[in-house]
Order: C-alpha cells, then structure tokens, then sequence
C-alpha cells in the first residue's frame, strides 16, 4: 500500500540494524531489510562490496515498491574488519550511492540516515581503513546534505560502544552517561527520519564518550 512511509535498512536484520528497523517498524514503517547473506532473513539479498551492489539493491528495493523509491533509507551495513578496499566498498562508496540515488527521486523530499561511530568525530586522525571509511561517510554525510537539498534530508547518527565489533576485542572506553543501548540509536535514527526541517545534523549516541 503507498500510503505507507517505507524506509530501507541495509544490514537490517543484525545488531544494531535489527534495533533499528524493529523500532521503525514499531513507528509504523514498512521496513525493507538488505543483507549479503542468504540466510539472514531480509528482504534484498545484495553484496555491497560489488561495485555494482547498491545498484542492483536500490533497483530490486524499487520492484518490491512497484517502481516507487522509499520514503527512507538507512545506510547502516558495515564491516569492521576485512581489506582495505572491501571495507571501503562497504562502509563508505555503498552509502554514497545508494545516498546519490536517492536523490533522483521526482516526488516528495526522502530521508538518509548514516549510521557512523563515534571514534570519527573530532579531529582525530583514523587509525584504521574502518575508521577512514567511516569518517569518508561522515563528510559525505554533510556534502549530500547540502547538495541535494531539494530532494532529501541527510543526516547521521553516531554511536559510541553499543556492541562489541566483530572479530575486534577492544576496551570501551569512558562514558560519562554510561553505555548507550541499541533503543538509543535506533531512537535517534527513528528522530532524524523524522525531523523534517533538519539536515547535515551528526548526533552522538555514546554516552558523552566523545567528549573526553
């Protein structure tokens, strides 16, 4: 039915993506869930690290809407460890894409929200080709803001140490509001999905972390 707001999750049925659509969901969205693995349930099975994966996952997203683009898009799939240029494809040119996309829409103004980690805020340089994705993103995240204006919203939520990342073992840190919990971020997505007059807006979901 079109007169639902629908909104595409990629990486949407796992940690932090998972929290994400359920309380999309639980505000009335029809959520489209990606994933890479054909066992994980979603809705788009699409391997963004191809270079022609956020295509073929923005087109098979628009089949399911019978040719209309979503209302919304969540770039949240991610991989933390992995080589350089998969971490890239993943964390970084994929949401640019599928962002681009976006915003060729011909009705009504969309919503993006990028799902970053808060370690890329401020000046500190990456460590990291995970780090360096996710700090490409999060100055896309303002470019795409203002340069598609007339067609979407981008904004992006950063979280600090809601889940351990996979393969990594790594201490949390301080955080002087305590560890945020995965209904933080997914209430701060839910938010800027939101937030009809607010674009190129970072919120930190980490417990004052990135503060210190």
């Amino acid at each position: 039915m079109r007169g639902e707001r629908t909104v595409l999750v990629t990486g949407g049925t796992k940690r932090i993506g998972k929290a994400i659509s359920d309380a999309l969901r639980a505000d009335g969205w029809r959520v489209i869930t990606s994933s890479h693995r054909a066992d994980a349930g979603a809705d788009i099975v699409a391997d963004l690290a191809e270079p022609l994966g956020a295509a073929k996952l923005y087109s098979a997203c628009l089949r399911m809407l019978g040719g209309n683009p979503p209302d919304a898009l969540v770039n949240n799939a991610a991989l933390f460890v992995g080589d350089d240029a998969t971490l890239e494809a993943v964390n970084f040119e994929a949401s640019r894409k599928l962002t681009t996309l976006m915003s060729g829409r011909e009705t009504g103004r969309g919503a993006v929200v990028n799902i970053l980690d808060c370690r890329v805020l401020g000046e500190i340089e990456p460590r990291d080709a995970y780090e360096k994705s996710k700090r490409e993103l999060l100055e896309n995240t303002v470019k795409s803001a203002a340069l598609f204006a007339d067609t979407i919203r981008v904004n992006a939520v950063a979280p600090g140490p809601v889940l351990a990342p996979e393969g990594v073992s790594e201490k949390a840190g301080e955080m002087p509001l305590g560890r945020p919990r995965l209904e933080d971020v997914a209430r701060a997505v839910v938010f800027l999905l939101e937030a009809n007059a607010t674009t190129g807006c970072i919120i930190p979901v980490d417990g004052g972390q990135s503060l210190l």
